[in-house]
């Protein structure tokens, strides 16, 4: 194995823990793990926040957390956990977007980060101490990083835009409010 660098510590370390928080994450919405809503819970905060079909959305970001974080964590096929994390990501900033940047306010700042967090490993690769590097990179080839990114971004970009289309439909049909009486 070689004498340990720090690249590859460093990127041992960002990857399990970004790997784990995403995965604790997606495991709530999955399977109500750490206190959360299951994918019954999930499927109805989804169709409150506009994604339809609410189930398949719940599944979808849930595999997207879940299993792109712990390829992440375990350093396997991570062009892809990466690019499905931050795909998930994607949708989450955009439920968190019209209240801003920051957290404080319940803005997107914290699914951003993980967002970008999924993606810059998922580019960058996960280093020695990895199962990408042990299986000799064959899920982790030029070739995974086009086709994963490329992929979640058009199916990302597909279902915000269909969330946003959906909203302004909704509000577009929703009946004026009456004036107020002085």
């Amino acid at each position: 194995m070689g004498h340990p660098n720090r690249r590859d510590l460093g990127l041992l370390l960002l990857r399990v823990g970004t790997g784990a928080v995403l995965a604790a994450h997606g495991t709530q919405k999955l399977f109500g793990w750490f206190g959360g809503g299951g994918i019954e819970g999930t499927t109805k905060g989804m169709e409150a926040m506009g994604f339809h079909p609410g189930r398949e959305s719940a599944i979808a970001a849930g595999l997207g957390e879940a299993g792109g974080g712990a390829l992440l964590a375990l350093g396997l096929a991570t062009p892809a956990a990466g690019a499905a994390a931050a795909g998930a990501m994607t949708g989450a900033v955009a439920v968190h977007a019209p209240a801003g940047f920051f957290a404080t306010s319940g803005g997107y700042e914290y699914p951003a980060f993980l967002g970008f967090v999924a993606a810059a490993i998922g580019v960058t690769g996960a280093g020695r101490y990895s199962l990408d590097h042990a299986t000799g990179h064959v899920l982790d080839r030029p070739w995974v990083v086009l086709t994963a990114f490329l992929g979640t971004a058009v199916a990302a970009a597909a279902v915000v835009n269909r969330r946003a289309g959906d909203q302004a439909a909704a509000a577009d049909a929703a009946p004026d409010p009456e004036p107020e009486v002085p």
